[in-house]
């Protein structure tokens, strides 16, 4: 990895020194600048991985552009502005970001800015929830020092997931924003598209920064896991967007869940509205965020839970294929660590399982560097023997040696690098490289293994994501220990603002009136 990030910073001088030899001024067209940045990771402070730089996957330069299908060279957008892309990470979500690790990235985007302005826009994608060794509000500081380079007049877009966090000094410095309104985020390239085609048409209608920004502070803390939009009352909540979104005299209305696993001042719910019409901008905001909290109660896990034990007895006794158990409390798209070996041990100590002619089950998926460096010498077949988990997060279970034999050998893959399949009795567990969630039907496939004819599938995961989703033949979110547990009340926040909903469940009536946001040139 250390060689990927000098071969990223050999791009980076390179990029950043052909920039700063480009004309600022040599006008060749009538189109707006529009830089693109932003970092993005969903982090808990309540595990003890951290993240490295390499994780964020960099991009820089024109790379950037084939994150986005609506960048595409012959597209409408491409075509109505110059871009300026500077510098784009985007991590799977884990543990806070080392201090290392930030500065030296935000230190990159921050000259690639300076030496290619000057702009008219910036397009900041951003996921909201980064936390980062040292700061109680990473977003914030970043978008504040990006603010330094580019000037207070820029016209900044920010794009968001639902379940980042909007702290003042991030709306303050931000002139239009925006999040998903979908749990799972199915509209999530919808709505950066959306974040976009705002920046653009305020440039070019050249209305510029709209008049009024509202954000109000909703005390309410929950899990994503019960605050989905495929039921009530997420779905309901979130219907009402777009009918304050698409006033007259309004560019965007959003509501923020926030991050439940992170132990900030700024994490909680968060309603915002921009527009040049005051009274619907201040009236939007102040019903979506009554709606928000007159709801706190309804708010219920999107799928059954229970603890593991009661959720293997009803997988065992139904007769529905696949039978999928979210492995919820080491969930490492939530910011768990993604190796606690806690429920794979309790899997592995069951009768049921001893047979190669028991029930069919597939873990998906545990870290083990040495069992893959054992399984690559012996191949495919030949029976392995080496430990795996609990490296980074052994708080509720050690290290577990595992044996079994090798069915597949994956190497290549963007974030596992290598996985291994090794079936023991009639379980088959995923080894990776480093960690990996398991979100296709290809992940498992192209491993050899067919989730849909199997009996029981274990997946390290929170809500099921669509595919998963799409394929289950019935489902359980099991209340298993890791870094992103569902029990909040567990988790034992000391930084969060009190009271919050629902660990001070008879706290009085909040204040949800509007607050309006100075623009970021009245700091």
């Amino acid at each position: 990895m250390k060689k990927s990030i000098l071969f990223l910073n050999c791009i980076f001088l390179l990029i950043s020194g052909c920039n700063s030899k480009k004309e600022k001024n040599d006008v060749t067209n009538n189109l707006p600048r529009i830089a693109i940045a932003g970092l993005g990771i969903e982090s808990s402070t309540f595990s003890p991985a951290k993240t490295q730089e390499e994780a964020f996957h960099a991009r820089i330069g024109d790379s950037i552009f084939t994150r986005y299908p609506f960048f595409a060279d012959s597209s409408t957008i491409r075509k109505r502005a110059e871009w300026v892309p500077t510098l784009l990470g985007k991590s799977l979500p884990g543990g806070i970001v080392t201090r290392e690790a930030y500065d030296s990235l935000v230190g990159k985007t921050l000259t690639m800015l300076k030496n290619s302005g000057p702009y008219d826009g910036l397009f900041f994608d951003i996921h909201g929830a980064m936390s980062v060794e040292g700061l109680e509000d990473a977003e914030g500081d970043l978008i504040k020092r990006i603010r330094e380079v580019i000037g207070p007049d820029v016209l900044v877009s920010t794009s968001m997931d639902l379940h980042g966090n909007v702290s003042e000094r991030l709306a303050r410095h931000s002139d239009l924003i925006t999040c998903y309104r979908m749990a799972p985020h199915e509209d999530a390239l919808e709505s950066k598209e959306r974040a976009i085609t705002n920046l653009l048409d305020r440039l070019e209608s050249g209305k510029g920064k709209p008049a009024y920004k509202v954000r109000i502070p909703v005390p309410i803390l929950l899990p994503g896991e019960k605050t989905s939009t495929r039921i009530e009352p997420g779905k309901s909540l979130y219907a009402k967007v777009p009918d304050v979104a698409d006033q007259e005299g309004i560019v965007d209305a959003a509501i923020w869940i926030g991050y439940a696993w992170a132990d900030e001042p700024r994490n909680h719910g968060v309603v915002m509205v921009t527009g040049d019409d005051k009274d619907k901008v201040v009236a939007g905001a102040e019903k979506l965020a009554q709606a928000f909290w007159d709801v706190r109660n309804e708010f219920e896990f999107v799928a059954p839970v229970a603890t593991l034990e009661e959720s293997l007895a009803m997988a065992l006794i139904s007769d529905k294929k696949p039978y999928m158990i979210s492995d919820m409390g080491d969930n490492p798209t939530a910011g768990g660590a993604g190796d606690v070996t806690w429920t794979l041990r309790e899997l592995l100590a069951r009768p049921e399982f001893k047979s190669e002619n028991g029930p069919s089950l597939i873990y998906a998926s545990i870290p083990g560097p040495e069992l893959i460096k054992e399984a690559l010498k012996l191949g495919i077949g030949e029976k392995v023997s080496a430990t795996v988990g609990a490296a980074v997060d052994h708080r509720f279970a050690p290290p577990l040696e595992l044996t079994g034999t090798i069915t597949a050998i994956h190497e290549g893959d963007r974030d596992a690098e290598v996985e291994v399949v090794v079936k023991t009795g009639s379980i088959h567990v995923i080894v990776t490289q480093k960690r990996k969630p398991y979100h296709q039907e290809s992940d498992f496939t192209d491993l050899g293994l067919q989730p849909r004819e199997t009996d029981i599938v274990v997946v390290k995961i929170g809500y099921l994501v669509p595919e998963l989703y799409d394929m289950r033949g019935d489902w359980i979110m099991a209340l298993t220990p890791g870094g992103v547990d569902q029990d909040l009340e567990r988790l034992g926040y000391k930084n969060i603002k009190r009271p919050m909903f629902p660990l001070d469940k008879n706290m009085e009536e909040p204040d949800l009136k509007a607050q309006l946001v100075p623009a970021s040139d009245e700091l």
